[in-house]
């Protein structure tokens, strides 16, 4: 299964959930690859704790080199034998691989057309489909040339099999309104993808939205607040799952939300046991919400036409 992470807006939590999610699945006994698409930061290495790779590979056979056609193969690097992290630097016992194909330092975007670039895209999510169970391929923020280019690489007559479509945004009404038209706005999700030749229906069964940074109003660790501060935080939660529900972002659309988390508010990385039970500088509640995404990115039922 190939999983493309979008995002309207930067500072969503997209890379970091991705990388997590693909790490839960490793976990799991699966066998993950993540994709550096993010060709403006392709900073994932950072957040797999490969510090060689903070802004992305120095070796030339990065994302970039590759679809510049500048190398064959691009670099695969195994992240539980890469990383710096010592809770991440021996594979478990029963997990699967988890493999990073990272974008090159100092690179940014670059325009695509229906030439070779695309060909390479098309030949690389094939590799992938092969080569792992769950793939998920980190894209620019907006409305970027890798998203256009990864929507006419899974058109229908490529048979690449069905992509899924995972669109991040924060708990705000900015963020629902730039999600919304991500996917429903011009030259958005789906009107680039009925350009390209996908079935527009089609394509909407397979977006779903991801909440990051959620705070509950009720959440035990809040009670420190003011009344008058919980109150307000309650009538602004309301108006947003109402307004969500207006733009096509309401609990139908979701995936998963994942809480906001201490870690992530000062370092984008892995939630690892360490963090949850050895230092304990994690929620449990994020790890669990983590785990479920994990779960439901690969679970047919979860993507029944809406």
């Amino acid at each position: 299964m190939i999983v493309f992470a979008t995002s309207d807006k930067g500072g969503t939590g997209r890379s970091v959930t991705s990388c997590n999610l693909v790490y839960q699945a490793a976990l799991r006994g699966l066998n993950v690859g993540y994709l550096d698409w993010d060709f403006g930061s392709p900073t994932a290495g950072a957040i797999f704790g490969v510090d060689s790779l903070n802004r992305g590979t120095r070796s030339g056979r990065g994302q970039h080199a590759y679809f510049l056609g500048q190398v064959l193969e691009p670099e695969t690097v195994d992240i539980w034998a890469a990383s710096d992290r010592n809770s991440l630097r021996h594979r478990p016992p029963g997990s699967g691989r988890m493999e990073l194909l990272p974008g090159d330092e100092g690179q940014g975007e670059f325009r695509v057309g229906e030439g070779p670039i695309v060909q390479r895209a098309l030949d690389i999510l094939r590799w992938a489909q092969n080569e792992y169970d769950l793939t998920v391929v980190d894209l620019s923020a907006g409305r970027s040339y890798a998203l256009r280019m990864a929507l006419t690489a899974t058109r229908p007559d490529e048979n690449v099999g069905r992509s899924r479509w995972l669109v991040f945004h924060r708990w705000t009404m900015q963020h629902l309104t730039a999600a919304h038209g991500l996917v429903h706005g011009a030259q958005g999700l789906l009107d680039t993808g009925t350009k390209v030749g996908h079935d527009r229906e089609d394509l909407l069964d397979r977006i779903r939205f991801v909440r990051t940074a959620i705070i509950d109003p009720n959440a035990p660790d809040l009670r420190g607040l003011r009344t008058s501060q919980l109150s307000w935080l309650s009538e602004r939660n309301a108006e947003l799952h109402l307004r969500a529900r207006e733009l096509e972002l309401g609990a139908r659309w979701v995936l998963g939300s994942i809480p906001v988390d201490p870690v992530f508010q000062w370092h984008e990385q892995l939630l690892t046991s360490s963090d949850l039970y050895g230092r304990e500088t994690a929620n449990k509640v994020t790890v669990d919400a983590l785990h479920d995404l994990s779960l439901a990115v690969l679970d047919d039922d979860a993507w029944e036409p809406r």
